[in-house]
């Protein structure tokens, strides 16, 4: 009778590490590590020899470890957008809270937009091109109005949506930033492989 294999102990193959590696640099983008705790973490997972290795460098990280065992093998385990952060202060909590809705507001109001103009353009160029009423050019005045309606209804002034732009630009080039230290970080852990 042979025995069953420890579940920590089965080898990493380079590509299940690279895997590994994928997934902590979008913890990283993500912003759930800082600089120095993904350079630590990420030295730890190009290091590893066997699955239990990776334990240490994805703790506390969602979603655990991206690899799972099934009946002696390994398989990887597709890492998707991060989780809720749990915990914190009240402050935080409610700064977080007001910035989360207004990121959705901000997104649902830039959605409704595109599918206002979407809409007016469609009804322009049937009205001009189709129908070919001399006045369809009335839609676009009409806009104004239509694209007013959303941000009234869900509240959004115009100091809501100057701040969200700014929070979308603000993380667009912090996640750009952290996503270029995640690659190239990634790129060294490569060459140090290759070489031993």
């Amino acid at each position: 009778m042979t025995a069953t294999p420890d579940p920590d102990g089965l080898l990493l193959s380079d590509s299940e590490r690279m895997h590994a590696l994928d997934a902590l640099g979008k913890h990283f983008a993500d912003g759930r590590l800082d600089s120095a705790e993904f350079y630590e973490r990420s030295g730890s997972v190009a290091a590893a020899r066997t699955v239990g290795a990776l334990d240490e460098p994805f703790r506390g990280l969602p979603g655990g470890v991206p690899l799972t065992r099934v009946s002696g093998q390994l398989a990887k385990v597709p890492f998707g957008e991060g989780a809720v952060a749990v915990g914190g202060d009240s402050t935080t909590s409610t700064a977080a809270a007001e910035l989360a809705a207004l990121r959705a507001r901000g997104h649902t109001i830039e959605s409704i937009d595109w599918i206002i103009v979407g809409i007016t353009l469609i009804s322009f160029l049937v009205l001009q091109v189709i129908v070919g009423w001399d006045y369809a050019w009335i839609v676009w005045p009409s806009l104004i109005i239509t694209l007013s309606v959303p941000r009234m209804v869900l509240r959004f002034s115009d100091s809501d949506e100057e701040l969200y732009e700014e929070l979308k630009e603000s993380e667009t080039k912090a996640r750009k930033k952290r996503l270029a230290a995640a690659a190239k970080r990634i790129r060294e852990l490569e060459g140090d492989q290759r070489a031993d």
